[in-house]
């Protein structure tokens, strides 16, 4: 029995756990940022460190694990702003080209022959051959 073996897959290794390098990275981030704020807001403010880091390990969890339409969001991120840095302004110049005029033949219409009958060439063996291969009926 023959599988067909899918090529060209490219995944990046899981480092920690079920996380790559990078989401390892933004949950690190994030983890950090919230444990300094504990120190600083969460002992005098303990409702608005909850808030800043539900928003900060939200954003995070996003940055890591959403795909929108196979792309992650730091990539569309990214091509944001590129997008909107780069110009957007695209003229187009007429090119000034001098007319060139082809000689027109005319042909006389043939007369057909009552009772004469169309004649179909036949397949070449190119297109048969193509055939073969691909209904995999090759002999």
């Amino acid at each position: 029995m023959e599988f067909t073996v899918p090529q060209f897959i490219e995944r990046e290794p899981k480092i920690v756990g079920p996380l790559t390098f990078k989401q390892f990275i933004f949950v690190a981030v994030a983890g950090g940022a919230c444990f300094f704020l504990y120190f600083f807001i969460g002992k005098k403010n303990l409702p608005l460190f909850i808030i800043i880091a539900v928003i900060l390990m939200g954003g995070s969890l996003a940055l890591c694990f959403l795909r929108i339409k196979g792309y992650t969001l730091p990539m569309i991120i990214k091509n944001f702003f590129v997008y909107s840095v780069s110009a957007k302004i695209f003229l187009w110049r007429r090119k000034i080209v001098s007319p060139k005029f082809k000689k027109v033949e005319r042909f006389e219409k043939a007369e057909v022959e009552e009772g004469a009958t169309l004649k179909m060439a036949k397949k070449s063996h190119l297109q048969k051959l193509s055939t073969q291969v691909e209904t995999r009926t090759i002999k």
